[in-house]
């Protein structure tokens, strides 16, 4: 948790980042994992890449359900084991899927929270409905280093459905406003492993060698990192 003057000048306590894959998967150990919006359509390429958040989970959880409203998943879903599964739903309507009676421990919502219209409705459903629980949200980062430089050259990294991305202090203002029982905030390093999984030798090389430069300046400067993760006790 963080207390803060919301001053333009107060210096923030922000923790080095972290590999988001990495972090995440190693809460869901051994634990009942509700994984909601995780099937990444857009990101589909990173199936067998060792960063797909959704096949890492499964590797490690006990039980692993996974909700999305995809139109590229039928309407039975996917089952890949009786432990592991996506239900094609609403992430909104929960109960209707039967999840909200299965005793989950870790609820996680990785790179949703940037495709939702309202947030605070989102994060609100949970509460009522997970009290207690552990909840993993990711999401990009509005002062990435990554987009800064971008747009220099009049770009932005965005894909289409984005509707909105966060800061630190936002979030902090939704959790705050949400009434969470408590949260860490902590930056997670940019990764481009579409791009090195799309390019040729000679772009890969480059491509790897501006990932690990970015990753330098995001560890000297957390805020500039990729993406924060919200670590939350609902």
């Amino acid at each position: 948790m963080n207390n803060l003057n919301y001053t333009p000048t107060e210096k923030l306590n922000v923790r080095p980042p972290v590999n988001r894959v990495g972090y995440i998967t190693n809460v869901c150990i051994n634990k009942n994992i509700l994984d909601l919006g995780c099937f990444d359509e857009t990101a589909l390429v990173k199936e067998e890449s060792g960063s797909y958040l959704f096949h890492q989970i499964s590797k490690v959880s006990a039980l692993h359900i996974g909700v999305d409203n995809s139109k590229l998943l039928a309407p039975e879903g996917i089952t890949f084991a009786e432990n592991i599964k996506i239900l094609r739903g609403d992430i909104y309507e929960l109960n209707t899927l039967g999840v909200t009676n299965i005793n989950f421990d870790v609820i996680i919502a990785g790179e949703l929270i940037e495709h939702l219209p309202n947030t605070l409705d989102f994060f609100t459903s949970l509460k009522k409905n997970f009290a207690g629980k552990r909840l993993i949200c990711s999401t990009p980062n509005a002062t990435s280093f990554s987009n800064m430089v971008l747009s220099v050259f009049k770009r932005e990294s965005a894909h289409i459905d984005h509707l909105q991305v966060y800061s630190f202090k936002t979030l902090n203002t939704l959790c705050k406003l949400v009434e969470f029982n408590s949260w860490t905030i902590i930056p997670y390093h940019v990764k481009f492993t579409e791009m090195l999984l799309r390019s040729g030798r000679s772009k890969k090389q480059m491509v790897y060698l501006c990932e690990k430069i970015i990753n330098g300046i995001e560890y000297l400067f957390p805020m500039t990192a990729g993406g924060y993760i919200i670590d939350i006790i609902i």
